[in-house]
This record gives C-alpha cells, structure tokens and sequence, in this order.
C-alpha cells in the first residue's frame, strides 16, 4: 500500500509539479491583474448625452419594426453616427437607428474606427493615431461566449501611451471591450497560464473545460497520495531519512497540506457546470415569469418627449409584465420610473421590494418577501455599483434579482450555495471575515500562493533529479 502511494506521488509530482508551480504564481498574479472586463461604469463613461435631434422614432415602433416575438428589454444610446436602438430578447440582440429604424449594424471599418475614436474622446484618451487592426471573431481577450452576439469584432488600436485597443461590436455598435498593454503582457503569465487559455484551445470549450478538469483531477490526486505518504511517515516516524530538497518538499507539504488540497480541490470543481452540482442559471420558465408579458405597443409616441439632460442611455425592461424606463448619467446614477409616465422619474433609483415579491408568485408556491441577498453571502454581484440585489426565497430555491434593472441574475438551491463556499470560498478567500478585510485577505492570498510556489519548485527540483538520474550514473559508470 505505501510503496503503491510512494510510487503514484512520485511520478506524478515529475508530471505536475511544474504545472503547480505556473498555477500558484499566475494565481497571485491575477489577484493584482484580473483578466480584461469592461465594466458598466467604464462602458458610460464613453457615452455621450442623448441629445436627441426632432423627428425621432419612439421605443413602441422599434420593438414593432425589429420583428422580435419575445422582447425583453431595448436600449437608446447616441453613436458617432446617430441615436440607435438595441433590442433584446431570447432572439438575440438587433441595432436600428432611431432615425428611420433601419438595420444599425457595424459593416465598415471607418465606421468602426469612427465610433471607437468617439468612446476614446469621451474617456479622454488619445486618439489621434487610430487604426483599425482587425476585424476577427475570437481573439485571446474576447474568446467568451459572452461576446457571441456581438461577433465579428473590430479592434481598433489607438496608439497611445497606454497602448489600449478597443472591441467594436458589428452587431450593435457598443464597445464591448478596451484593453491596455499593462493588461495584456500580465494576463499571459497571469490568467491565461492559470487558466490554460490560448485561443486556439479555449474557443473549443468543451475539448478546454475536459482538459483542464482531467489536469486538475490528476494534480489533486497526486497531492493527496503525498499527503497521505506525509502523514503515514509522521505517525511512524520513518521520514528522518529526509535531506535537503526532499526534506523541505515533506516540510513544506505537511506545513500546508489543508491549503494545498483545498485549493486544488477548489480549482478542479472551477469546471463544473452542472455535473457534480447545479449550475445557478434559472431555467427559461423562470426568466419568462420574471419579465411576464409586456405590451410594448403601450408606450406613448412622446416618450422620449420627458428624458431629463445628464442621460447617456435610456432603457426600457419588463419586470412582472409591466414596463419600466430606466434612465442612466455618465456618472452612474440612474432613475426608474414606470414607461410612460410623463413626469420626471423621482420616485426611486431602483426598484423596491414591493414590486419584486409581486413576481414571486410566477416563480415558486411558496416565497417569502424579498429581502437584500447582499448581506446573505450568495448575492451575486450587481451590474450597477452600488445597486441591491434582492433575493426572494421560493422553498429551496433563492432567486437574485438586480435592482437596478430587473435582471434574474441567479438561482441557487442548496447543492450551488455549497459550491458557493467549496469554491469561491476555497479558491479564493471569499469567507466573510476576509472579504471584510481587504488588505488581511490580500496577504493571505500572496502568502500562501509564494508558500504554494516554493513547495511546487522544490518538487520540481526532486524530480529532475530523479529523472536524471539515470543518465549521471551512465556517464559515471
């Protein structure tokens, strides 16, 4: 049994230890350099104000002429070329202009080049050596699914001090998308080693998601026989043996086995989606009730008549079948009020809970009264900061809704609360009494993965050892 141990520890540390190693150091480094994200405040800040010429089409006339069934929200915006709509549904999403609701589209690069160069004058960035570089479908920052209704992409490089590129959606016009050089030289030994990410594997997913499983799966199992061997020689205090590298790889691993195991096991649940435990997504029944049945045709054709100045976007979204308008400044702040109403919106910048328990009948038997999920642990993250998200508990399942425009962001029974905890909480430190103390939870992290880095190096060392090992006593025999 031992020997067997021995023998599964040993080569597969030859195998993975250079693989902890990558992991443990793109592990801190992401902590500092998260992979590129545009976020909602980035995404107004390049907008300008919707000063809107006469003549205009209204919301009820572009959800009629996008031909969409099942519109579930639509947004105005003003690009370099001219107010557009997009409409949103389980379609998908269709750009018109305001003008004369004709398809808004992206399909020149000077177009492109055009919108990108606006969004950089509102950021203030220069932009006086602007070029298209590309027009592709996947590259190494926008190989998610989340940029698939937005593909074909032009990136746009400005050619400035920060060497930032812009992501120009074809479909819709948005910039859905800016990066930096800092971002991008740090990703490469930051997330895209972490996560074994190269274009060419990642826009594969499923061959992706089943290699970096089967490599976790066989890095923890190795982990645990090492552990398990550290443990036996303790107890039986066989390990005096040890000298130098192996002596501080068994210190090293005894001293930080919990970590080690935990955060391996976190890592390899990071790929499970649906298989070991429930995915959080609600099911389409779920987000139909959510939304109800809106009667867009209901909006008045003066509804743009009453939108106050300092708006960037205004947006339309059903919740429980009623439509509300939801207008956004470049500063972040936002008013909702009911789509129609002809006043100012002043009631509330997010919707209260009152007309959230009003849709908890649509999604369960038995839910209680929508309380803030944020303080609970679960919550996710809102898309606006600063926006609660609410949570109505429906029996076993806990439905998040973000306040500040309707969205059902998720769904958790208890078998995805556990995996909140398993990884989230394992993986990254995300416990309560951490998250509460940014700089304590920050050292930790750099501790232990510098802890994690020195054990991974002096197995690596071992196993060149052992590997060479063989050919030292050929050249000295």
């Amino acid at each position: 049994m031992m020997r067997a141990l021995i023998l599964l520890h040993r080569w597969l540390g030859v195998a993975f230890c250079p693989l902890f190693a990558i992991w443990f150091a793109s592990g801190a480094v992401m902590h500092f350099v998260p992979f590129p994200a545009q976020t909602e405040a980035e995404r107004l800040a390049g907008l300008a104000s919707l000063d809107l010429p006469p003549g205009i089409r209204g919301p009820a006339q572009a959800v009629s002429a996008s031909g969409m069934t099942s519109v579930s929200r639509l947004s105005l915006f003003l690009r370099s070329d001219g107010p557009v709509y997009l409409i949103s549904g389980s379609g998908g999403v269709v750009a018109l202009f305001a003008a004369d609701l004709s398809n808004a589209a992206v399909r020149s690069p000077a177009l492109a080049l055009a919108i990108a160069k606006d969004f950089a004058n509102h950021r203030e960035w220069d932009n006086s050596s602007a070029t298209v570089v590309g027009l592709k479908a996947y590259d190494q920052w926008t190989v998610a699914s989340e940029y698939n209704r937005d593909r074909p992409l032009y990136r746009v490089a400005l050619h400035d001090e920060r060497g930032t590129e812009l992501y120009v959606s074809s479909a819709t016009g948005e910039i859905v998308l800016d990066t930096n050089l800092r971002q991008r030289t740090w990703n490469y030994v930051g997330s895209i080693a972490h996560w074994i990410y190269p274009t060419v594997l990642r826009r594969h997913h499923v061959a992706w998601t089943w290699l970096v499983w089967g490599l976790s799966f066989l890095a923890l199992i190795g982990a645990c026989a090492g552990a398990l061997v550290g443990m036996l020689q303790l107890i039986g205090g066989t390990s005096s043996h040890y000298r130098g590298w192996q002596l501080w790889h068994y210190r090293l691993g005894l001293a930080y086995a919990l970590f080690l195991l935990s955060w391996l096991l976190s890592g390899f649940l990071s790929m499970d989606d649906g298989t070991l435990f429930s995915t959080g997504r609600p099911t389409r029944a779920e987000i139909a009730a959510v939304i109800g049945r809106p009667n867009w045709s209901s909006l008045p054709p003066d509804e743009l008549a009453h939108l106050s100045p300092q708006t960037v976007q205004t947006e339309w979204f059903a919740f429980g079948g009623q439509i509300y308008r939801r207008e956004r400044t470049v500063s972040g702040s936002q008013k909702i009020a009911t789509g129609g109403s002809r006043d100012p919106p002043s009631r509330s910048a997010f919707l209260k809970a009152a007309e959230v328990n009003a849709i908890g009948e649509s999604l369960g038997h038995d839910c209680e009264r929508a309380v803030v999920g944020r303080a609970d642990n679960y919550a996710p993250a809102p898309t606006t900061a600063g926006a609660p998200v609410y949570r109505l508990a429906c029996d076993n399942d806990w439905f998040y809704i973000d306040a500040s425009d309707g969205a059902l962001l998720a769904k958790l029974d208890s078998s995805r609360r556990a995996y909140r905890w398993l990884f989230e909480g394992l993986h990254t430190l995300d416990f309560p009494a951490l998250t509460a103390r940014p700089e304590a939870r920050r050292f930790l992290i750099i501790l232990l993965c510098t802890a994690g880095f020195a054990f991974s190096v002096t197995g690596m060392m071992i196993a060149y050892r052992r590997v060479t090992s063989p050919y030292r006593r050929t050249e000295t025999s």
